[in-house]
């Protein structure tokens, strides 16, 4: 067997592996590479924590919807529509635990909808969460009529705190929600029996209801799943903005499908791995970060993830083939 082949192997055996190693080389490039060592310094790694945050929080539940064998390409769109909810409710003097709450229940409904049409009308997700991201796009910026606008909660220290402050004097609060739903997400699809039928729904839906497994509710709570995260980012980055734009969001659906596919998720459904994908996501945030102390142009950034998305997915095509040729 040549060394080629042993990789392949290895790689179909322990697709997370893979994962890794780009994280590292990654991660070893961004320091050596950036201008005056900025990478490593601990303001750097702050923001890294805080702003990459909200993307990773997206990310986990673009991952998990993909196991599921569906993908949703309008969490950018919802995210700024989310945003626009919290700010009314901000503007209505609410306090801001109301307006969470008011944002998620919209995620809800973003996701519900989202879930009901694929599944319900029988239409491809891609087709769906592509009409609805231009929908939710529009729709907010029509409401908006496309302005910023402030959003104080001076008089709130507690909830700003809460989710976008320092604790300890030196950890994002950001940083820690996004490990903490990351380790619920772990638990629900690698430990619980709901994480057995995403896997087998997303592997083959017809076999799962072949096993009583109602592989419509499935999909439609993985839908609503994504909402809530989306939602939940929205409040957050909102709160640390301190502002509402429109434009918040662009871009994030086609990364976050980038952080789960480098994360190890299969285009196909049914194959993936929730640290897989909390490290995809860490790669995204890093390569981004990494371009912007280099300040070149946001343009490379495009290229840059659109190679990480081709690259990705040429891998994940090679080893589905080494499975199935191993596997007859």
């Amino acid at each position: 067997m040549n060394n080629d082949n042993r990789i392949m192997g290895f790689l179909s055996r322990n697709r997370i592996a893979g994962t890794v190693v780009i994280l590292i080389a990654v991660v070893v490039v961004a320091t050596f590479r950036s201008p005056d060592n900025n990478f490593i310094r601990v303001a750097n790694l702050k923001n890294l924590g805080a702003f990459g945050s909200e993307f990773g929080i997206v990310a986990l539940g673009v991952g998990l919807l993909m196991i599921a064998g569906e993908f949703d390409l309008s969490v950018g769109s919802v995210l700024a529509f989310c945003a626009l909810v919290f700010t009314w409710s901000n503007e209505l003097s609410l306090n801001p635990f109301i307006g969470l709450l008011i944002t998620l229940a919209a995620g809800v409904i973003t996701g519900l909808t989202n879930g009901l049409i694929t599944v319900r009308g029988k239409i491809v997700s891609f087709i769906t969460t592509l009409g609805a991201m231009m929908f939710w796009r529009g729709l907010t910026l029509w409401l908006s009529r496309g302005e910023m606008r402030a959003v104080n909660l001076d008089a709130y220290p507690a909830f700003t705190s809460l989710f976008t402050g320092d604790w300890f004097g030196f950890f994002p609060a950001q940083a820690f929600w996004f490990l903490l739903l990351a380790v619920i997400l772990t638990i629900l699809l690698h430990f619980r029996r709901f994480g057995n039928w995403i896997f087998s729904t997303g592997d083959n839906a017809l076999a799962a209801r072949s096993m009583a497994i109602n592989t419509d509710r499935v999909k439609i709570t993985s839908f609503i799943i994504v909402g809530v995260l989306v939602a939940f980012a929205a409040v957050i980055q909102t709160t640390r903005l301190s502002a509402f734009s429109s434009r918040v969001g662009t871009g994030w659906e086609l990364s976050a499908i980038a952080a789960a596919v480098v994360g190890g998720t299969s285009l196909r459904g049914g194959i993936g791995n929730m640290v897989g994908i909390f490290m995809g996501a860490l790669i995204i945030i890093v390569i981004e970060n990494a371009l912007v102390l280099a300040r070149l142009p946001y343009e490379w950034t495009y290229m840059a993830f659109g190679l990480v998305i081709l690259f990705s997915v040429l891998l994940d095509l090679l080893i589905e083939r080494r499975i199935q040729r191993a596997s007859t």
